[in-house]
């Protein structure tokens, strides 16, 4: 099962870099730099991905910008639902692509724009995200779609993890799981 954790500013020091990276290593196989509030992001995007590389990722993710993801090296883009339209630009760069999904609709867009894969949230309840779609809601959209669907959304336990694999996930993704 696929464990993608999903870094933010709450879950990522950069002044020890290298020691959060050997602790994400130890339990996600994927990574994605994320930090919406980073005026610097560029430029730390860079350090990430470089850092990045010397522990066993299988996949070493950029967040929303997919020009920036090819300029330095990163296996790939993870966009936001508001980007879908950006996954054949990505897909075009050679870059592996991953698309937050929120809805069915959403999820068959991103199926057929030709996503990598697609988070699917939020399953369980997490703070301000919406009503949680549940492990039935997840299993049918799933049920729907031909890509790896990753369960997203107040993952916290291994229990979850599996109910979420059980449901037909992929694997799942988690920023607070991995904190």
């Amino acid at each position: 099962m696929l464990s993608y954790a999903i870094t933010d500013s709450s879950t990522l020091d950069f002044t020890c870099l290298n020691t959060e990276l050997e602790k994400f290593s130890k339990q996600a196989s994927m990574i994605v730099y994320r930090d919406k509030s980073n005026s610097n992001y560029a430029v730390d995007a860079v350090d990430f991905v470089e850092a990045a590389k010397t522990y066993p990722f299988d996949k070493i993710m950029i967040h929303g910008d997919y020009e920036l993801a090819k300029s330095i090296g990163s296996d790939g883009v993870h966009l936001a639902s508001t980007q879908l339209h950006m996954i054949s630009e990505a897909k075009a760069r050679g870059l592996f692509v991953v698309v937050s999904t929120h809805s069915l609709k959403e999820l068959k867009e991103a199926e057929i724009s030709g996503a990598d894969m697609a988070t699917y949230s939020p399953v369980f309840h997490t703070p301000n995200k919406g009503k949680a779609v549940g492990l039935k809601g997840l299993h049918k959209a799933i049920l729907q779609v031909n890509i790896p669907v990753l369960a997203l959304g107040g993952i916290l336990t291994k229990k979850q993890i599996v109910s979420c694999q059980e449901a037909g996930a992929a694997g799942f993704a988690s920023i607070r799981y991995f904190a």
